[in-house]
């Protein structure tokens, strides 16, 4: 996995320990964060470019020390981490990792990671945890992987048909009703590749 990207965003969630996520921080050109990750950041030796949402986690002290960096956003219909893919995609920003969007809270993790197919109609983007990678598709795709990697997949849309290649237990115009369906797969080789229309899915990669 090439571990690179021109910007990362850190939201507030559990900051990363395994070395492929931690290597996204070390590589990146611009680090984004979301409100209190400011903090966890700025422990971890790093500097923010911005830090950007409603400002109600951050310390006082970081609050000042960087107050040339915060970009509020006030806007109680979204979260942080939506606040901070607006805030990138406006300047352009599109190539995106997300960090620290898991842990800590349940609900805050599964939001997070749906909010996932949102973003994709705006960037190129993937959400990087210790264990693994979520990626977004808005249609068919094929992507890299080894044999015996073990691969999830989540459809956003019950009804929508998925026919994979490359999985050792194959989909087969496999509607997806529970999130539960279609995880726990495997990699039979280098590629898989997964057909759909009218829908969009996420897809889990575990390193």
């Amino acid at each position: 996995m090439t571990i690179s990207s021109k910007t990362v965003i850190l939201a507030d969630g559990s900051f990363p320990e395994n070395e492929i996520p931690f290597g996204y921080l070390r590589n990146a050109e611009r680090i984004v964060c979301c409100d209190g990750g400011a903090d966890q950041l700025i422990r971890a030796g790093f500097v923010p470019e911005a830090i950007v949402g409603d400002l109600d986690s951050i310390s006082p002290e970081i609050a000042e020390k960087y107050s040339a960096r915060l970009f509020p956003d006030r806007d109680q219909e979204t979260n942080d981490l939506t606040k901070a893919v607006r805030w990138c995609t406006a300047r352009g920003y599109r190539d995106l990792v997300i960090l620290a969007a898991t842990g800590k809270r349940e609900d805050h993790t599964i939001g997070n990671i749906s909010l996932l197919v949102e973003y994709a109609a705006e960037a190129e983007v993937m959400m990087v945890t210790d264990s693994g990678v979520f990626r977004p598709y808005l249609k068919s795709c094929v992507f890299s992987a080894f044999p015996g990697q073990q691969i999830s997949v989540f459809s956003i849309n019950p009804q929508t048909e998925i026919t994979s290649r490359g999985l050792v237990y194959p989909l087969e115009a496999r509607k997806v009703k529970n999130w539960w369906e279609a995880t726990l797969n495997e990699a039979t080789g280098e590629n898989v590749e997964l057909e759909f229309e009218d829908g969009a899915i996420i897809v889990f990669s575990c390193f």
